[in-house]
């Protein structure tokens, strides 16, 4: 398996990453994208083209996509979260590019597609940052991810997911509701697709 060529300081640009894991053979792929991502730091530089912020809410910026698995930039101003959510039942792994997150996972306790019906019971947590990428749990998939206030940081995070999706499922504790929500992506391949109001920078 060829392997993009790490740089001295451990890092490599946004565009290596990328075709690094495109070289991963199909066998092999989820077993080996966690330990590929510990393996090659990204050099924050290069993504400049990506790094979209927005005061109203996270930034979604694709990078890279193949009908094997999607590679999104995601970036976040201090204090916004997601919403709690499944990845349609795909594979995603979570590496820092700068800065760090925290996720909690939720334990689907029951659910009713008829009524949008849910229950569900926070579970385990963790913090994501530059030295510890993470793969979602398939057993427990629903989740969210925090960027607190604490950090006193933006963030941005790389996400795989294997395969690409276009909607997921959300869920709102308090209502005890879930629903289908499309994805939208603010930037694709450097260019902007959303009317959120954004604000470019270079970390």
């Amino acid at each position: 398996m060829s392997v993009a060529l790490c740089y001295p300081d451990g890092m490599v640009p946004i565009q290596d990453l990328a075709a690094g894991l495109d070289a991963i053979p199909d066998r092999e792929f989820h077993q080996g994208v966690l330990g590929y991502l510990r393996d090659h730091r990204v050099d924050i530089a290069t993504l400049e083209p990506y790094l979209y912020f927005s005061a109203d809410h996270y930034t979604r910026n694709l990078i890279h996509r193949t009908p094997r698995f999607e590679l999104i930039a995601i970036c976040w101003e201090s204090g916004q979260r997601s919403a709690i959510h499944n990845h349609r039942d795909q594979s995603c792994w979570m590496a820092m590019a700068y800065g760090k997150v925290q996720v909690q996972n939720f334990r689907l306790v029951r659910k009713d597609a008829a009524s949008g019906f849910c229950l569900l019971e926070p579970s385990t947590h963790f913090v994501i940052d530059v030295d510890s990428p993470q793969e979602v749990d398939p057993e427990e998939p629903i989740h969210q991810v925090v960027n607190p206030h604490s950090f006193a940081s933006r963030a941005v995070t790389l996400h795989v997911y294997s395969r690409p999706f276009d909607t997921c499922e959300v869920y709102d504790l308090k209502a005890r509701h879930y629903q289908d929500v499309s994805l939208v992506n603010t930037t694709e391949f450097g260019v902007l697709k959303s009317d959120l109001r954004v604000e470019k920078v270079a970390l």
